[in-house]
């Protein structure tokens, strides 16, 4: 049968360090949140592993029984310390626009608390369709599945991994803590070096698609 029409085109977007590099307001609200509780954090090592929930990382610092409370306090003080440091990647509106363009809605989809998610993308004036927070990793695959997102964009393993669990194609950019190596071990469909590749290879895959679509 032929001239079918593809289906609607959906992309997610992971958002630390794939659509922003939030490494200077995170460390400003590690380095407040140490002074407020009187405990030691290395906020340096802390924003070389962005990307899982907050309380994996709460855990280096803090002792089992108090992470839900200071995940608390870390969400509260966050507006105040990490959103103006907060610079969008090379490439993130582009690419979200590059979406649109081409006739497709964008969802981001991201392991942060999605209040203080939405005030990033607010602060920086990426628009997008959809935003759902406080999915990690596999669990992303609920939201890329509920919005049809065929497509998900992620710097870390666990990005791929929920691209993969959705049956989504799982493209990496390698803007993270996680090397192009690790991102292509974990199944990454393909690894681009950051976001300004990303329009260039949207064309070629939704001429990709459509082809195919008006062949079937």
């Amino acid at each position: 049968m032929t001239g079918m029409t593809a289906p609607a085109l959906t992309v997610g977007f992971d958002l630390d360090m794939t659509l922003i590099d939030s490494r200077p307001g995170i460390h400003a609200c590690y380095t407040a949140l140490a002074a407020r509780t009187g405990v030691s954090i290395d906020a340096d090592l802390a924003v070389t592993r962005l990307g899982p929930p907050l309380a994996d990382e709460l855990a280096h610092w803090f002792p089992a029984e108090e992470i839900a409370e200071v995940a608390d306090l870390y969400r509260e003080m966050y507006p105040a310390h990490a959103i103006t440091g907060t610079l969008a990647m090379p490439g993130a509106r582009e690419a979200v626009e590059a979406v649109r363009a081409a006739g497709g809605r964008t969802v981001v989809v991201t392991a942060k608390w999605e209040p203080n998610a939405r005030l990033h993308l607010d602060h920086l004036g990426i628009a997008v369709d959809e935003l759902v927070g406080n999915l990690w990793a596999e669990q992303k695959a609920l939201a890329l599945r509920e919005h049809g997102a065929g497509v998900y964009v992620g710097d870390h393993t666990g990005d791929v991994r929920g691209a993969r669990t959705a049956g989504a194609y799982a493209v990496a950019v390698a803007t993270g803590p996680c090397d192009a190596d690790e991102l292509r071990a974990a199944g990454a469909d393909v690894v681009l070096g950051d976001l300004t590749e990303f329009p260039d290879w949207l064309a070629r895959a939704e001429a990709a698609r459509q082809g195919l679509s008006g062949r079937a």
